[in-house]
C-alpha cells in the first residue's frame, strides 16, 4: 500500500544518513515532498504567505525549490525596451543574504564560474523613491538586479535580459553562496568559537531539482560543486536531502558521494507514493530500458503475455541496439529466425485494422515472447543475477 507525501517526509526525517539521494520523474511530488519536510521539521506558526518567512537564526532547515525561484522576476522595460530588470519580491530569506551577510560579491563570483567571467550582475544597493513631496525616499536595497557584458574597456554596456538558463545560474548562485557559509561556520565545532550562532539551529538543507533549464555541462559542474561541498561539512547534525528528475545530475552525485541513502520516487493510481530504496546510478536502477525489461520478465513470470508487450520487446530491442551501435535493432535477432522473429514484431506492434487486433495472444505467440526477451539477455550483456 502506497504512503502520503507526509509519511515520506517522517521516513526521510528518521534517518540518521548525512546524504539522501532521491529520483522522481516531473510531476510525481518532488517540490510538494520538499514543503511537506520543511512544514515537518519546522512548523509555520508565523505569516500566512510562502515568502514571510521567519528569521533565518532561528530556521532548522534551509531549502531550495521552485519556491525559490518563484522569489525572483522579470521586469522587461516593455515601455523603453531598455532596462529589463530581474526583480525581487520582498522577502527575509534574501534580505538576510545581501544585507545581513553581504554574499553580493561571492554571489557575482560563483555566477560567473556558471556562467561568463564578463557577465556581469549589477545590484541595486539603495532603491529611491520620491514620495508625495517630491523628497526621496529610500525604500530599500538589493531589491532588483540587471545584467550586462563588461568588456573591460571604457564602452558602456547595455543591460541585457539573461537565458533562462542563466537566470537558474544565478538563483542557484544566491543559494550556493548560503551553503558554503553554513559548511564553513557549522565545521568549527564549538558553538561559541564560530563567527556567528546564526547557523546553530539548523539540521537539514534540502535540494529540490536546482537542474531546470541548465545544460548537461552546467549541470555536471553544479552535480561536482554540491558534491565537493557536501563532502567537506564535518558538523555531525547537518543532513542534505537531494532530489532530481535528471539522470545525469543523479549519476553525478551518485557517484561522487560515498555515503547516502538512494531512493526513487513512484507515484501510485490511487495518489499514494511509494519511496523505493534503490543501489546503484540510475543506468542500475531506473533506466527506462530496465523498466521495459522489467516489465516484460514479470509478465512471463505470471504468465501474463498481451499484445502490447511485443511492442515493448521491440522497444527494449531498439534501445538495446542503439546502445551497442547496432545500426538496426533487428540485427540482435536470432540469426536462423529474424525474417519471422521481424514480422511477427512488425505486425503486432503496427497493426492498424480493428479486426486484426486480438487481446489475447496465441501460445505461439507467448513462446516468441519468452524466447526473444531470453535471446536478449542472454546474449547482449545484460546483468543476471546468479
Amino acid at each position: 500500500m502506497g504512503k502520503s507525501l507526509i509519511e515520506i517526509a517522517q521516513k526521510l526525517k528518521d534517518n540518521d544518513k548525512k546524504v539522501q539521494l532521491i529520483y522522481a520523474f516531473n510531476g510525481n511530488g518532488k517540490t510538494r515532498l520538499s514543503r511537506e519536510f520543511k512544514s515537518l521539521v519546522a512548523p509555520k506558526v508565523y505569516g500566512d504567505t510562502e515568502l514571510e518567512e521567519s528569521e533565518a537564526a532561528s530556521n532548522k532547515i534551509f531549502y531550495y525549490n521552485a519556491f525559490t525561484e518563484d522569489l525572483f522576476y522579470w521586469d522587461n522595460d516593455l515601455e523603453n525596451d531598455a532596462e529589463p530588470k530581474l526583480k525581487i519580491h520582498p522577502n527575509s530569506f534574501t534580505k538576510w543574504i545581501f544585507e545581513v551577510q553581504g554574499q553580493d560579491r561571492n554571489i557575482i563570483s560563483i555566477f560567473q564560474h556558471y556562467t561568463d567571467e564578463k557577465l556581469t550582475p549589477h545590484f541595486n544597493e539603495e532603491y529611491v523613491i520620491k514620495d508625495k513631496d517630491g523628497n526621496d525616499v529610500t525604500v530599500g536595497s538589493f531589491t532588483e538586479i540587471t545584467f550586462s557584458y563588461e568588456r573591460g574597456n571604457d564602452e558602456p554596456s547595455n543591460n541585457i535580459k539573461i537565458s533562462k538558463g542563466e537566470e537558474s545560474n544565478f538563483i542557484w548562485s544566491v543559494f550556493y553562496s548560503l551553503l558554503e557559509q553554513v559548511i564553513e561556520v557549522l565545521n568549527i565545532v564549538e558553538p561559541t568559537d564560530r563567527e556567528t550562532d546564526q547557523f546553530d539551529q539548523l539540521e537539514y538543507i534540502f535540494i529540490d531539482d536546482p537542474v531546470t533549464s541548465l545544460d548537461d555541462n552546467h549541470l555536471i559542474q553544479l552535480a561536482v560543486d554540491l558534491a565537493h561541498l557536501i563532502k567537506k561539512s564535518e558538523s555531525r547534525t547537518l543532513k542534505f536531502i537531494i532530489t532530481t528528475h535528471n539522470p545525469v545530475f543523479y549519476n553525478v552525485l551518485y557517484n561522487e558521494l560515498a555515503s547516502k541513502n538512494c531512493y526513487i520516487i513512484d507515484r501510485q493510481e490511487d495518489g499514494t507514493f511509494e519511496l523505493e530504496g534503490k543501489d546503484g546510478d540510475s543506468n542500475n536502477s531506473f533506466s527506462y530500458h530496465l523498466h521495459l525489461k522489467k516489465t516484460i520478465e514479470q509478465a512471463i513470470e505470471d504468465n501474463k503475455i498481451q499484445k502490447y508487450h511485443f511492442m515493448l520487446l521491440r522497444n527494449l530491442y531498439e534501445k538495446t541496439a542503439s546502445f551497442l551501435g547496432f545500426p538496426k535493432w533487428k540485427q540482435l535477432l536470432p540469426d536462423n529466425k529474424e525474417t519471422y522473429y521481424n514480422r511477427i514484431i512488425q505486425f503486432t506492434s503496427h497493426s492498424t485494422l480493428a479486426d486484426e487486433t486480438v487481446a489475447e495472444p496465441s501460445p505461439q505467440e507467448k513462446q516468441t515472447v519468452r524466447l526473444l526477451f531470453e535471446h536478449l539477455i542472454s546474449n547482449y550483456s545484460y546483468w543476471k543475477e546468479e
